[in-house]
């Protein structure tokens, strides 16, 4: 999981930016971990030991350096290699504003609670629990040094129903308090709003995912404008708006929340690094991709590849279904007159309508007519709603060949449909829509497009960034190469 300790040692001292959030640097003489690229004089080698993560590296006692500030580094793509069962339990810890016991996170997951432990305490060295706590403190410190919501909001946001419970997990984690971290970081927020910083690693290209998200961009729900991306969000029954824009020069994007109230930002933060791939381990995807010289061609012209994800998979699904076999400004079209019809309307902070994407419930009794869908896709909608809330479509799930055999097995949804859903609305990197048109185009030679089964034996040598290669190949007929 972690690259060999030659390598981080060059990194670290080149403070090498394509490693941060890789490895985290901790300093057996001092106590405190650090990014990469931390400006302070880099340690001596004997002295120093490396983690695969922050949270690894605070389980072992290690605190925050205040300088770097572990805390806002990329996300390790580490965590993307453990097994998977493990994966599904992180991910649903990252969906629920509050922590849940062991007991109920292996229920949802269908295992005991003695074995959970057991695998988080042999791929992560901890307990689900050490896990929550590390990872929210983190995120709480982020917000204390970078916004000015009061530490009981902080401790609110981040997860914590109790204060006292806070203050006293953010002691053992940081060797400090909330009010020591704010009272070294006096910040001014934004009047009815939040902050916050999303780091990423280069390279990155914001336009090219501003570009995609444009022509897909959901009337009432989503805006591109310059170099800003909007969007309206409900979370704990709270409208909202972020908007999004990049901050280079850091390697980092600005995020602008307005909500009433509370607005889960621990949430809206995990949401949005799924959303522009934040996480990705651009160099090994490239590493690996580049052996083909198709892919190796677009590599050149495009580095660092990001495939664009969604804000929530329900509504992406929901999307994708109405898109199949039309073009995407079709579709883009039907799913907007849905939302005219279904999503409940809000008023945001500069007067401006904005209208909430509707959820499973909403739409379980939806009249689909009159939307220009087909009878039979109006029929595969309803079905595909009504196994979203019984349970038979797990949004959760993070092995392809299980995720694509739930939908499939629903009427009117093809194994195209699964893999594009797979592919963008769970951020599963080896989903690969192989019957895509755009993709037979790409891999055609001499103006004759090839086959499905040509498209999956040629994709085998892109395991496990499959996806990655399908986005390359759009992107080259938009480029004509």
């Amino acid at each position: 999981m972690l690259p060999s300790p030659e390598i981080c040692a060059r990194a670290r001292l080149a403070r090498d930016r394509r490693f941060d959030g890789c490895f985290f640097t901790a300093v057996r003489t001092t106590g405190i971990f650090c990014r990469p690229v931390c400006p302070a004089r880099a340690p001596r080698e004997e002295n120093v030991e490396y983690f695969g993560s922050a949270t690894e590296a605070a389980a072992a006692g290690y605190r925050p350096c205040l300088r770097c500030r572990p805390d806002a580094a990329p996300g390790s793509p580490a965590w993307g290699l453990v097994e998977t069962t493990v994966r599904r339990a992180l991910d649903l810890m990252r969906r629920e504003r509050e922590g849940m016991s062991v007991e109920t996170l292996a229920g949802r997951l269908g295992i005991s609670s003695r074995y959970l432990r057991r695998l988080f305490a042999e791929h992560l060295g901890m307990s689900p629990l050490q896990y929550w706590q590390v990872e929210r403190v983190l995120f709480a410190q982020g917000l204390l040094r970078d916004t000015d919501l009061p530490v009981t909001r902080v401790a609110l946001e981040a997860g914590f129903n109790s204060t006292r419970r806070f203050n006293a997990v953010f002691r053992r984690v940081c060797q400090c308090t909330p009010r020591e971290v704010r009272a070294a970081s006096p910040v001014t927020g934004s009047a009815g709003g939040a902050r916050l910083w999303l780091s990423y690693r280069p390279p990155f290209s914001w336009q090219r995912l501003l570009s995609f998200l444009w022509q897909r961009a959901l009337p009432g729900v989503e805006r591109v404008e310059g170099a800003a991306y909007e969007r309206s969000f409900v979370l704990d029954g709270r409208p909202g708006v972020v908007r999004v824009t990049d901050d280079p020069e850091k390697c980092r994007l600005r995020v602008e929340v307005e909500s009433d109230g509370a607005t889960a930002l621990y949430l809206v933060s995990q949401r949005l690094r799924k959303l522009f791939d934040l996480d990705a381990d651009s160099g090994e995807i490239s590493r690996v991709l580049a052996a083909d010289p198709l892919l190796a061609r677009q590599l050149g012209k495009f580095p660092g590849v990001r495939l664009p994800g969604a804000w929530d998979p329900f509504e992406y699904s929901l999307r994708a279904i109405l898109g199949q076999q039309i073009s995407a400004a079709a579709a883009t079209t039907i799913a907007g007159r849905l939302v005219e019809r279904h999503g409940v309307p809000f008023v945001d902070r500069n007067g401006c309508e904005r209208r909430l994407f509707p959820d499973a419930d909403s739409l379980a009794a939806a009249d689909f007519e009159g939307l220009g869908l087909t009878r039979a896709r109006a029929a595969t909608l309803r079905a595909f709603v009504a196994a979203s809330l019984d349970g038979r479509v797990d949004f959760t799930e993070t092995d392809l060949e299980r995720w694509c055999a739930q939908l499939t097995a629903l009427p009117g949804i093809g194994e195209w449909t699964a893999q594009y859903i797979a592919m963008r609305g769970l951020s599963l990197p080896d989903a690969f829509p192989a019957s895509d048109l755009g993709i037979l185009l790409a891999l055609g030679v001499d103006g004759k497009k090839a086959t499905p089964a040509q498209a999956r034996a040629r994709a085998e040598q892109w395991r496990p960034w499959r996806a990655y290669g399908a986005l390359l190949l759009w992107q080259s007929l938009q480029s004509g190469d």
